[in-house]
């Protein structure tokens, strides 16, 4: 059997994760950390595609990882034109599009820096899977409350597909099987209907929709919103960063890091404890809403991400839900892993990649 080596490539909104698995063993994982600070000279996401190269490649140096001796490497999905689930090679028009993208977020660095890195190498492609503008939405999901607006699905993707097949596996039945709801709990929180196999509804958690998070401001009122955008007081680059980028815990508590919020609540801060709380409240409250979309048949509640690591909160949010559907917790993410796997696939011949247009 062939010694496939793959790196993944995920860069998050606060994070670069990379890992290099031989076959199906991992060989190296890192988590790169970046601050809001460090990510406050750049204007747009994509301006950070040389800082976050470099760390990459730094990284792989400093562990002794040949990246010559790489057989593929796998990017996560960026916000690109609606696409079915899959795996797609990274194509000039795929970059036009990441670099070109309506909506700014870190996935579009995925595809763009796979790309770079593998044009140094001979015969390695770049390939992206599972993006997170995977749309499965039911028709009557689109409608907004009025025609200039349309609601659209950008999710987490990746580790809400990966982490939901692998619960269902672990129950002895097939993801298109079950009825999930699925709650990524990160930078950005989205709470997914999956229905047999699709996710017919999940708030846009990019910019505008849904709980807030740690640099979100999920959903506000749209009265108050719309006054502050024609006050004169702000650009609209700075209203943007409200919601993405410098809302949710950022704006509250003027930080990004949910696990320093939590040590503060815990410490008694009462502001972080009700700011905390307010961030698992409104996540509740999202989960009742997809409880409805699936009509209240829902086998499994799902809390993944990094912030399920954090007792307090998946306790709060389970007291609130639990009465709805059991509640399974898989703290942090599997996407270096989901990734991985399908560039090993492809690598194989098992799965055949599709093209991006």
């Amino acid at each position: 059997m062939s010694n496939y080596k793959i790196l993944a490539i995920n860069p998050g909104s606060t994070s670069t994760k990379i890992a290099v698995y031989e076959n199906t063993r991992i060989a190296f994982i890192k988590t790169i950390r970046h601050s809001t600070e460090e990510l406050e000279p750049f204007e747009k996401i994509t301006d950070q595609f040389e800082f976050r190269k470099n760390i990459i490649l730094s990284e792989l140096k400093n562990a002794d990882i040949d990246i010559y001796k790489l057989s593929i490497i796998i990017g996560r999905g960026g916000i690109v034109k609606p696409i079915p689930s899959g795996v797609y090679e990274v194509n000039d028009t795929m970059i036009n599009d990441l670099l070109n993208s309506p909506l700014e977020h870190a996935s579009n660095l995925g595809g763009l820096i796979a790309k770079n890195i593998a044009d140094l190498l001979p015969d390695v492609k770049a390939y992206i899977a599972d993006p997170v503008v995977v749309d499965e939405f039911e028709d009557i999901a689109r409608y907004s409350g009025h025609p200039l607006f349309e609601r659209y699905s950008i999710f987490h993707a990746l580790n809400q597909k990966a982490i939901a097949r692998a619960h269902a596996k672990s129950q002895g039945k097939a993801y298109e099987e079950m009825n999930m709801i699925v709650v990524h709990l990160g930078g950005g929180i989205s709470v997914g209907a999956h229905r047999k196999g699709r996710v017919i509804d999940v708030n846009q958690a990019l910019d505008g929709e849904g709980p807030f998070s740690p640099e979100r401001s999920g959903t506000l009122p749209v009265g108050q919103l719309a006054k502050l955008c024609f006050s004169g007081k702000y650009t609209l680059p700075e209203v943007k960063e409200m919601i993405k980028g410098k809302g949710g815990l950022v704006a509250y508590m003027g930080t990004n890091n949910a696990y320093k919020v939590e040590t503060m609540a815990a410490e008694g801060d009462l502001k972080a404890k009700n700011i905390q709380d307010a961030m698992c409240y409104q996540t509740a409250k999202e989960i009742g809403a997809m409880s409805a979309v699936l009509k209240g048949d829902v086998d499994v509640i799902i809390l993944t991400g990094g912030i399920a690591h954090n007792n307090y909160l998946v306790k709060f949010i389970t007291d609130m839900v639990s009465f709805i559907a059991p509640v399974a917790v898989y703290p942090g993410e599997d996407e270096m892993k989901a990734l991985s796997m399908n560039g090993l696939r492809i690598l194989r011949g098992e799965l055949t990649s599709k093209k991006y247009n």
